[in-house]
């Protein structure tokens, strides 16, 4: 408190303090010289003897004056002449602010969708007691969903949630004006938005028992939903709105910032309705589960027993519950998990890009204080102590750190909107936490840090000029000998960090780029080029049965077929690349059964869908059209189901139906398919069975037709002639089949990825060789005389050449290797972003290094050359 009280004195009363200070200097030098007058000294001796004990009287006053305390009036001074030095030297001023604005930008910017996604807690009332409710496949060691019946014992059995809702998506057709309109939509059980702790904004939430079958036919609507149907009226409540030919009642309207990215943004929220078929059947997994922990549980508690109750389960049901687990995870890491080491090797990478900045800021900062060594000594020799020194390193740091983070802060915003504005729709909706990103204060705060850091460095770094011996050498040698040899010594360090460090980011971003490629170019087993693709919903009410189903089909083939340029068209229910799911359990005839589940992905297809595709016929024949009308029951498999079911054997003739062998289950084996893919790129290859499309009633169906035309500008067309048969239908994600390989979120992800550290690692590199640029070009501009002294001693300019570049030949040699240790160790960290690529990629690792030795043998070339040029008359003249 007493410190306090005599800053804010001097603060108030300067001029006061500074009067009283000389009067008492004057005073104590007069009491020494009676003193030593009256030890016998002259006048004149006493005075002289005095003023040497008290020595230089401005340093007294400034030493003094900090003993006192802070003064403003000296930071104030200090800025004005840090603002003046910078204004002096605007290219210094202009390249270290530039850097360090690059270097902040890119880690608060990255930052802000890390801290969105990974620490901000999700939006929903206590996240952090939401879990994530599904089953598991045992044999497969993977999550699957819950069919119904498992879900109600599940709810009725468990004493670990507070509650347990489960949900699936479901698209509607909305009836409009302008004919019918493809929505999204969920089915929820009854208190799926009490478990979230969400409220409608408008009307009220769904009531217990709502969802049960039989009960009234009602909508919550979305906040984007309901601007959509009404424009955002308050009236919308109780008004009806007609989704696949049903009339339903509007009850609720969700806030504007519910989202829930399992559902990618779905528009209408229905009670679920169990109905006849799937839903009823214990084997028919198609729910997913969320759930609410008790106060006292954990996830493993829950998890534990979520285990004990399905082991109950299998052990009831064996028929149908068999190798069915569970699976409890929180609902932060079901929703965000997949994106966290993506998110985090980002952060890293831009992490790495801000110390090589902070580096080369720190490198200009030693350079200059180089050549103010003199200024500084000669302001020490008149009185200026260390301390107030440093106060002037520290304002020039301040002043560019201030204004490096306020441009780098507003360059993160910028980056922020391009790159949320980047994202595709479909992923936008995947990402809800994309909403939150922006500049709030976690942002702000590690901007802050961030700054504070560079501050340090940026102050520290020309503090290392400051020793007393150093200043009188800079008063003596005029700043220059020992100059160049601390800077060849410091700036090779420095710059052979970020070599290092530009090579962990050049090997990041080359095995990204080249697990992209393979990502790509992965084998599919079938020819994506020239196919265009296109759903179409069938509601309902209009097309009730089978034949109604398969005539409409069939119309609608005949018609496509008959287009010019039109090679061939098919249909399936689901479509290649797009899903590893809608399973099926098959058993086979003439095999031991013990109750196994022998899983494989189920596909309806018409007889031209393979042919489509142009993938390969392995063994056997396809179905004909004639088939597909339940004339035979035959199916084609895939090489991958023959390889796990039937090793060693030819599985042509062979038979399978379902867990039961029922009579009208049982297919017979016709034809061997190569592996198409029909998960993610990324994803392993699963049996597949291929059903005749025509003995199966689906209303949602994918039509892929090949062309020799361009197949983005067939779309359109094929939209045409689906409205022409029924206005009615729905027409649903109409694309290209190399476009919907290139936007799938697994190519985006890893092309985002790619091209993000690619963007860190090209600055990287950029400042990396500058950085060396300067070093050698320093070196070089210290060592004139001795090179002068080399020339006229006889020696050859090639002796000059070779003197240079090899000096920067062991720095970047030394940079490179460090960089290539420590880029195995960082790719290993982030291996599960790989695809097809190991960590130790020699040919990446190569091209790294030959590029980055090359850029920086080029960057050294230049000052060699002038070294190399150098005038011996004149350098030794200059000196």
């Amino acid at each position: 408190m007493s410190k306090l009280l005599l800053r804010l004195a001097l603060l108030l009363r300067r001029d006061r303090f500074r009067s009283e200070l000389d009067e008492e200097m004057v005073f104590h030098r007069a009491e020494r010289q009676r003193e030593l007058e009256a030890a016998g000294m002259s006048a004149k001796q006493a005075r002289k003897t005095a003023a040497l004990e008290f020595g230089n009287l401005e340093q007294l006053k400034e030493r003094s004056t900090e003993a006192i305390g802070f003064r403003f009036e000296t930071v104030l001074q200090d800025l004005r002449f840090a603002t003046r030095q910078l204004r002096r030297n605007p290219g210094f001023a202009a390249t270290a602010i530039f850097i360090l604005a690059l270097g902040i930008g890119a880690s608060v910017a990255i930052f802000a969708f890390v801290d969105a996604a990974l620490i901000q807690p999700l939006p929903y009332r206590d996240p952090a007691r939401l879990v994530d409710v599904t089953e598991s496949i045992q044999s497969y060691d993977v999550r699957a969903n819950l069919s119904y019946p498992d879900y109600l014992d599940w709810k009725r059995r468990n004493t670990v949630f507070s509650s347990l809702d489960v949900y699936n998506g479901n698209g509607f057709l909305m009836n409009t004006p302008d004919g019918p309109k493809p929505m999204s939509g969920v089915r929820v059980s009854d208190g799926f938005f009490k478990t979230l702790g969400v409220t409608p904004v408008l009307g009220r939430d769904f009531r217990p028992g709502e969802d049960l079958p039989g009960t009234a036919d009602i909508v919550i609507l979305s906040y984007r939903g309901w601007k959509q149907i009404s424009g955002g009226r308050a009236d919308v409540i109780g008004t009806k709105v007609t989704l696949n030919g049903t009339p339903y009642t509007i009850i609720g309207v969700l806030p504007e910032s519910f989202d829930f990215a399992p559902t990618g943004g779905a528009q209408f929220w229905t009670p679920f309705h169990a109905q006849p078929g799937c839903d009823l059947n214990r084997s028919c997994h198609n729910l997913n589960g969320i759930a609410r922990l008790k106060d006292d549980i954990t996830v493993a508690a829950a998890l534990s027993q979520m285990q004990s109750v399905a082991a109950q389960l299998e052990r009831e049901y064996p028929g149908s519950n068999r190798g069915q687990g569970a699976f409890v995870e929180s609902l932060a890491e079901g929703l965000v998990g997949d994106y966290r080491p993506i998110l985090l090797t980002l952060l890293a990478g831009a992490a790495l890009l801000l110390v090589i900045a902070c580096i080369n800021v720190a490198s200009l900062l030693l350079v200059r204080s180089e050549s103010r060594r003199r200024e500084f000594a000669l302001r020490g020799a008149l009185g200026a102590s260390r301390t107030r020194l440093i106060r002037q390193f520290v304002a020039e740091g301040s002043l560019l750190t201030a204004l490096g983070a306020l441009l780098g802060v507003g360059a993160a915003y910028a980056s922020m909107r391009l790159l949320r504005g980047l994202v595709p729709i479909n992923m936008a909706w995947r990402m809800p936490f994309l909403r939150t990103v922006g500049l709030n204060s976690h942002v702000l705060a590690f901007a802050g840090v961030v700054a504070t850091i560079a501050l340090c460095l940026f102050a520290v770094s020309p503090m290392l000029r400051l020793p007393a011996a150093s200043m009188r050498e800079g008063l003596q040698e005029g700043g220059h000998g020992s100059a160049g040899r601390l800077w060849r010594r410091l700036g090779a360090n420095l710059v052979t960090a970020e070599l290092a460090v530009a090579v962990v980011l050049l090997c990041g971003a080359g095995l990204l780029g080249k697990s992209f490629y393979r990502l790509l170019h992965v084998e599919v087993n079938f020819h994506p080029d020239h196919l265009a693709m296109i759903r179409v919903f069938l509601p309902k009410p209009l097309y009730p049965n089978d034949q109604t189903v398969i005539t409409l089909q069939q119309q609608i083939l005949a018609r496509v077929r008959a287009l010019p340029g039109v090679q061939s068209a098919g249909m399936t229910t689901v479509a290649p690349l797009s899903y590893n799911g809608n399973t099926d359990w098959i058993r086979f005839v003439g095999r031991p059964y013990n109750g196994e589940h022998n899983e494989v992905n189920e596909r309806d297809v018409t007889a031209d869908f393979i042919p489509t595709l142009q993938a390969r016929l392995l063994r056997g024949r396809l179905f004909t059209d004639s088939e597909s009308l339940n004339v035979h029951k035959v199916v084609v498999i895939n090489q991958k189901l023959a390889d796990i079911y039937y090793p060693g054997q030819n599985p042509i003739g062979q038979h399978f139906g379902d867990d039961g062998l029922s009579p009208d289950s049982i297919k017979e084996v016709i034809g061997v398919v190569d592996n198409i893919k029909e998960g993610a790129l990324d994803s392993e290859m699963m049996p597949a069975v291929y059903y005749p499309l025509f003995q199966s009633e689906d209303h949602l169906v994918t039509l892929i037709v090949r062309t020799s035309q361009s197949e983005s500008s067939l779309l359109p067309t094929l939209a045409t002639i689906i409205h022409s048969i029924d206005p009615g239908l729905g027409i649903v994600d109409p694309s290209t089949m190399e476009e919907y390989m290139r936007s799938s979120p697994t190519a985006y992800l890893h092309q985002s990825s790619a091209w993000l550290v690619g963007g860190f690692a090209s600055v990287a590199l950029l400042l990396a060789v500058v950085g060396l640029y300067g070093v050698i070009a320093y070196s070089v501009a210290q060592r004139t005389r001795e090179i002068g002294v080399r020339m006229a001693l006889g020696a050859p300019r090639g002796s000059v050449y070779a003197m240079v570049l090899k000096e920067a030949g062991w720095l970047t040699a030394i940079g490179i290797s460090l960089g290539l240790i420590a880029s195995v160790g960082a790719a290993t960290l982030m291996r599960g972003l790989l695809f097809g690529t190991a960590a130790w990629d020699a040919g990446t690792l190569a091209s790294v290094a030959l590029v980055l030795g090359g850029a920086a043998m080029l960057a050294s070339y230049l000052p060699a050359r002038r070294a190399a040029s150098v005038n011996p008359v004149q350098a030794l003249r200059a000196e």
